[in-house]
C-alpha cells in the first residue's frame, strides 16, 4: 500500500522500517543522496543503483527555474526526464528561498523573490509547490516553510512557525493525487518550546510523514542532536521522520539514535569534488602530499568499487592533475560510505545490538588518527569552498 510505514525492529529509540512508496519500497533508517538538478553530481543512475541508493532527492527551486514545469511534463516527469526508476522526495524549496533572504519577501500566502539566475521575479505559493511536485510524479513531496537563520530572534521563530503550519495546512487541502505523499516540516529553531508548538499544529494534519527541519545550518553539534532528540519524541511513532541536511557518519548515527529515519546531504559529493574522503574513522583530504604514494585504498573495510580498483596514490594523481575522473571517483566512495553505513545501522538495529554498533562507530572516530592523518578532529566541511549545490 503506497505510503505504507512498517516498524519491524527497535533497539532503544533506533528504528529499523519500510516505507512503501509508488516506485518502491524504501528500508529505513536510509540515506537519500542529494539530485538538485535532476543528477547527482558526478554519478548516473547506474552508480547510484551499485552503491545501494533506494531514493534521491531533487530540488524543486531549482527544477521550477531550469529545466522548468513544461520542459518536464513534456519529457515525461522527473523519473523519465533522469532515468531514475527508483522515489523521488522533492523539497520545498524553502530552505533556498531562505538562502536568498536579500531576494525575497515573506508574506502570509507565499514567498517572492527574484531568479539567481536571471532576476526574473517568481512567486511560491503552498498550492504551486504541491502542483509542481504532483506533476513532476514524485513520490514524496515536502511543504513550503519558512527556515530561519541561528541564532533567531523570537520574532522571526514566531513567523516562521506560523507561516510553515500555515503553509502545512494549505498544502494538505491542495493534494489532488495520492501517489505523492506529503511530508511537513517542523520549525522552531533552537527553541524548544516553538518546536513543541510546530509539532503539534503538523502532526494535527495527520500527514504520511514529518522532517526536522531548521537544524543543520551552522549551530554547535550539541545544539542539533540535543534538538533533533526532542523533536523526533513528538513526532508519531507510526510515521517516519526525517532529519533534513545531515551527511558526516557521525551526523547519521547521532540522528539514527534519536530514532529518525531518513536523512540528506550535499555533503558527500560536495567532500566528493574537493578531494575529501569520508571513511569510518574520519576525513581527509586526498591533494595531501601523504598520500601521493600511499598504495592503499580510501579505506580498507569500505567494499565499493573506488576502493576495490584504485589506490590513493591514482586518486591523489587525478586530482593534482585535474582530471575528472577524481570526483566523480571520490563522490562515487562518499556516498557508498553512508548508503552502506545506513545499511549496517538497519542490520545491526534488527538483532537488537544497535548501541554496540553505535558505540563502536563513534569510537572509531574518536581514535588517534595515527600515520595516515585523518582528519577527526576537523568540522565537516572545514576547508571547503561554498556549495552550489544549496
Amino acid at each position: 500500500m503506497n505510503g505504507a510505514f512498517t516498524l519491524h525492529a527497535t533497539s532503544g529509540a533506533a528504528r529499523r522500517a519500510s516505507l512503501a512508496l509508488a516506485h518502491g519500497i524504501v528500508e529505513t533508517p536510509a540515506f537519500m543522496p542529494v539530485g538538485t538538478a535532476a543528477t547527482v553530481k558526478g554519478l548516473t543512475p547506474r552508480d547510484l543503483v551499485e552503491i545501494g541508493a533506494q531514493i534521491v532527492l531533487a530540488n524543486t527551486y531549482h527544477l521550477w527555474l531550469r529545466p522548468g514545469r513544461e520542459t518536464l511534463l513534456e519529457m515525461g516527469g522527473l523519473h523519465a526526464f533522469m532515468g531514475w526508476s527508483k522515489p523521488i522526495l522533492t523539497d520545498s524549496g524553502g530552505f533556498q528561498v531562505f538562502s536568498l533572504e536579500s531576494r525575497r519577501t515573506l508574506d502570509s500566502e507565499g514567498v517572492s523573490f527574484r531568479s539567481h539566475l536571471d532576476g526574473s521575479e517568481q512567486r511560491f505559493t503552498p498550492e504551486a509547490v504541491v502542483a509542481f511536485a504532483e506533476s513532476l510524479g514524485v513520490d514524496i513531496a515536502m511543504t513550503l516553510d519558512v527556515c530561519v537563520k541561528l541564532p533567531a530572534a523570537a520574532r522571526d521563530i514566531e513567523q516562521s512557525v506560523r507561516l510553515t503550519s500555515l503553509w502545512a495546512k494549505r498544502s494538505a487541502g491542495a493534494r489532488t493525487r495520492a501517489e505523492t505523499l506529503l511530508f511537513a516540516i517542523v520549525q522552531g529553531g533552537l527553541d524548544v518550546q516553538a518546536r513543541a508548538r510546530s509539532a503539534v499544529e503538523l502532526v494535527a494534519l495527520d500527514l504520511p510523514g514529518y522532517a526536522i527541519g531548521g537544524l543543520s545550518v551552522g549551530e554547535p553539534r550539541a545544539d542539533l542532536y540535543r534538538v533533533a532528540r526532542f523533536t523526533a519524541d513528538l513526532l508519531p511513532a507510526d510515521r517516519p521522520r526525517y532529519l533534513m541536511g545531515i551527511g558526516t557518519v557521525r551526523d547519521i548515527v547521532e540522528a539514527i539514535d534519536c530514532g529518525v529515519d531518513l536523512f540528506d546531504c550535499v555533503y558527500p559529493t560536495r567532500c566528493g569534488r574537493n578531494g575529501r574522503a569520508i571513511t569510518r574513522t574520519g576525513e581527509f583530504h586526498i591533494r595531501n602530499a601523504a598520500y601521493v604514494r600511499d598504495a592503499r585504498p580510501l579505506d580498507e573495510s569500505c567494499g565499493c568499487a573506488t576502493c576495490g580498483s584504485f589506490t590513493c596514490a591514482y586518486l591523489a594523481h587525478l586530482f593534482r592533475s585535474g582530471e575528472m575522473l577524481g570526483p566523480r571517483l571520490l563522490s562515487y566512495h562518499n556516498l557508498s560510505a553512508l548508503v552502506s553505513l545506513t545499511a549496517e545501522a538497519r542490520d545491526a538495529i534488527a538483532a537488537n545490538t544497535w548501541p554496540r554498533f553505535r558505540d563502536a562507530t563513534l569510537q572509531a572516530l574518536e581514535a588517534d588518527p595515527g600515520e595516515r592523518g585523518l582528519e577527526r578532529a576537523s568540522p565537516a566541511g572545514a576547508g571547503l569552498p561554498p556549495s552550489g549545490e544549496w
